[in-house]
């Protein structure tokens, strides 16, 4: 079901959220494009957004701002992956050969979360929730519907998540290349060596999807926004997608998914 009723089991990406040089610009660039609703939060929580679609939590945008000695974080979508605790997490992850790039932290009475890098250098968050527990909202169309390891190094990359998060990788029938990524036997998500299409520099990165009735009508409502298409749509096995960059230049992927069959 779309609605989220039970927690995500650690390990599952369970939020995602944007840093924008325009907080508002991106709030209504995304209401119009996926039907969200959000405003600009208070001061205590630095005005951090949480858009809603249909009342439900989907996604978080905030500023991208200075924060005390560190420059404003990139323009970019960042996926969270669940924990049951954040400071074991943190401890796994720099056993693992992770880096941190933010210390663990209270978010109210929220969670804590943190953000590291994997040993490739994909940067993803860490979300121990306590009374907010992610996305109210997946899998339908203007929520998130997939989270994509794509990385320069498969192999130390699942080893990675398998000893920090015990995230298992397997090849998926009929899209050879492409691995899923499965918490408890259930995928969670995919991972692929990076595509031969991106520049040679491009770093390794999670990419988010959000799902879309119609994924040709969508890219034209991000280019006439000013956005750009990075893949225009094609057929895979998933669906019709497309990757494309917001008007502020963060990257993200739209779908509309294939009807699920049972096998």
């Amino acid at each position: 079901m779309p609605d989220v009723t039970t927690p995500y089991a650690p390990g599952t990406p369970c939020w995602v959220d944007l840093a924008a040089p325009d907080q508002q610009a991106a709030l209504d660039f995304y209401a119009d494009l996926l039907g969200w609703s959000g405003e600009i939060g208070p001061s205590e929580t630095g005005g951090y957004a949480v858009c809603r679609l249909n009342g439900k939590p989907v996604a978080g945008i905030m500023a991208a701002v200075p924060m005390g000695d560190q420059p404003a974080p990139p323009t970019v979508w960042t996926t969270y992956l669940s924990a049951a605790d954040a400071d074991a997490t943190k401890q796994s992850v720099e056993s693992a050969g992770g880096t941190v790039l933010m210390p663990v932290m209270d978010v109210m009475s929220l969670g804590r979360m943190f953000l590291a890098a994997d040993p490739t250098g994909a940067v993803f968050g860490v979300w121990q929730p306590v009374d907010f527990p992610g996305a109210g909202v997946v899998n339908e169309s203007g929520a998130l519907i997939w989270n994509e390891l794509n990385t320069s190094d498969r192999s130390a990359a699942s080893a990675f998540y398998r000893a920090v998060f015990g995230i298992e990788s397997a090849t998926m029938e009929g899209a050879p290349h492409y691995y899923s990524l499965n918490v408890n036997e259930h995928a969670v998500g995919g991972m692929q060596p990076m595509p031969e299409q991106l520049p040679a520099d491009t770093p390794s990165h999670w990419l988010t999807y959000f799902a879309v009735a119609d994924a040709d009508a969508a890219v034209a409502k991000v280019t006439a926004a000013g956005g750009n298409a990075i893949k225009e749509p094609f057929d895979m096995i998933a669906g019709r997608m497309a990757i494309v960059t917001d008007p502020q230049g963060a990257v993200f992927a739209m779908i509309h998914p294939k009807p699920m069959t049972q096998g």
